[in-house]
């Protein structure tokens, strides 16, 4: 510690050994820099504060059927890209700047500048932006905030209605391709409908539960059948009895006292055809003399087929009520176990079919289902589309017509009268300081390059030689009133350099020239 304090000392007796030329240094330094930040031009910053409001009250009434991008993200996004190079080359156009520049090398100089001075801050969560510009020319200064601020409303406007266009634009891109799809998926599915049209799919469901429907219905037709059967065979046992049940007289036979059911079904069909030519022709129409005389020759087949199956007995007999209500009732029957016997077939002949197409049916139902799926999801896609849509445009005119973020302007572009800068107060102290630095430096450089010796260590040390002893200066009483002089002088310089940086603290205005 000892030694640092030595050389210390060292350092010191050299400095003070030139300590006039370190005071002309100071002076000198001092003189300079205050003089240049005397001619210092003034700066005027022109500012202006705007409020962005987001609490619209129609953002919650229109929740649900509008879609609307966060207000505070958007103000987020604006206030970070509102100094950007597009804006500034359009704040230079606005100001005619782009008069002045010559080169591409000039504008790019003037760009960053302006990048680098235009000034945006913000309070925090209150959403009030202020814009400051600082310029020596108070106009040009007030007109660049002015393009600023008009670049950062016409911003936020613009920036929602460009992002409204481009969505309807997708939107509409989307519904297009679409509509394509599903005007596609339809001719696909017609086409594969008019293809398959015997294998497709009924209303009564896929093809296993028809095949199991048919089944089902096939064999209760078949116990239906059975049971007609087991009715019609308990008739004729009736009608087959040891005694003939019908008798009549032979000539008091009639074709409508005999019941005969195959022929009669055909005269009842006949007579039914002869009901429909009569209404339309006369009785000597060709068609109505042959349905009248088969009609006739089928009775007399009626009453031929009694005879001989004994359901005509010797004449003079009476007729059977009981045997007539039997045959009718087998007529019935016979006719039950007919048309049982039409269902049965037409059940099976269905079953066969639906068996034969086990290798058909499946796979175009699958193929089915897959092109109705298709449609189905492209029709889905295209509905939730046009919902999008008129939803985006409702978006779209609620936020230009409505504004859900509007722009007030709390303080417009002003300059103030009193230059705002440069500090010429901080900029003299500062300049003092360097002055006192500099000379001290001075002193310090000089000392090294032309060292002396202070002290029997340093000389022993450098030399290597032994000292046998020093021999003190004694001073005259002339020359130690010559020191004292040099002091005072010393110290009057260095008084009158703090004397001259008081005057200028004193008479020179913070932010401008002299006071008045």
């Amino acid at each position: 510690m000892s030694e640092l304090i030595a050389q210390l000392l060292v350092y010191i007796k050299g400095i003070w050994k030139y300590r006039w030329a370190s005071v002309a240094t100071a002076w000198i330094v001092a003189i300079a820099g205050w003089f240049f930040v005397y001619q210092m031009p003034d700066n005027y910053q022109a500012s202006a504060r705007i409020y962005v409001d987001t609490q619209s009250i129609l953002r919650p009434l229109m929740a649900g059927m509008t879609v609307s991008p966060n207000p505070d993200q958007q103000i987020t996004i604006m206030s970070r890209t509102l100094i950007s190079r597009p804006n500034v080359e359009r704040i230079i156009r606005m100001v005619d700047l782009d008069i002045k520049i010559t080169d591409d090398s000039a504008r790019e100089k003037l760009v960053t500048t302006l990048m680098k001075d235009i000034k945006l801050s913000t309070t925090g969560s209150d959403n009030i932006f202020m814009i400051s510009y600082d310029n020596k020319d108070p106009r040009l200064a007030k007109d660049i905030v002015q393009s600023l601020l008009t670049i950062f409303v016409e911003g936020g406007l613009e920036g929602k209605k460009q992002d409204s266009a481009s969505a309807l634009r997708f939107i509409d891109q989307q519904i297009a391709a679409y509509e394509e799809k599903l005007v596609a998926a339809e001719a696909a599915l017609t086409a594969f409908k008019q293809k398959n049209i015997g294998f497709l799919p009924g209303q009564g469901g896929d093809y296993y539960s028809q095949l199991v429907s048919a089944a089902e219905e096939l064999e209760k037709a078949r116990l239906t059948l059975l049971e007609a059967e087991q009715a019609r065979d308990a008739v004729k046992k009736q009608i087959t009895g040891d005694e003939p049940v019908l008798l009549f007289e032979v000539g008091e036979v009639s074709p409508q006292s005999i019941v005969n059911p195959e022929i009669d079904s055909r005269i009842q069909a006949l007579n039914t055809n002869l009901d429909n030519l009569m209404l339309n022709f006369t009785d000597q129409h060709p068609d109505v003399v042959a349905t009248k005389r088969l009609i006739s020759q089928l009775e007399e087949r009626k009453v031929e087929e009694a005879k001989l199956a004994g359901t005509v007995n010797n004449r003079g007999r009476n007729y059977d009520p009981m045997m007539q209500q039997l045959n009718i009732a087998l007529a019935e029957s016979e006719a039950q176990v007919a048309s049982m016997k039409a269902r049965v077939a037409e059940y099976e002949a269905r079953f066969e079919r639906l068996k034969s197409m086990s290798n058909t049916v499946p796979a175009v139902e699958v193929e089915m289902q897959q092109l109705n799926r298709d449609y189905n999801v492209n029709k889905a896609n295209y509905e939730k589309l046009l919902e999008r849509r008129a939803s985006a445009e409702i978006s779209g005119e609620l936020t230009s017509t409505s504004g859900l973020m509007s722009f007030r302007i709390v303080d417009p572009p002003t300059v103030p009268e009193a230059p705002s800068g440069p500090d010429r107060k901080k900029f003299f102290t500062l300049v003092l300081i360097g002055a006192l630095a500099g000379g001290i430096g001075f002193a310090f450089i000089i000392s090294q390059i032309r060292p002396t010796f202070h002290s029997q260590s340093t000389l022993r040390e450098l030399t290597g030689l032994p000292i046998l002893g020093t021999i003190p200066m004694v001073w005259t009483e002339q020359q130690k009133l010559k020191d004292k002089r040099k002091i005072y002088a010393f110290g009057i310089s260095l008084l009158m350099l703090m004397a001259c940086y008081v005057v200028l603290m004193i008479y020179v205005k913070p932010h401008g020239m002299t006071a008045a």
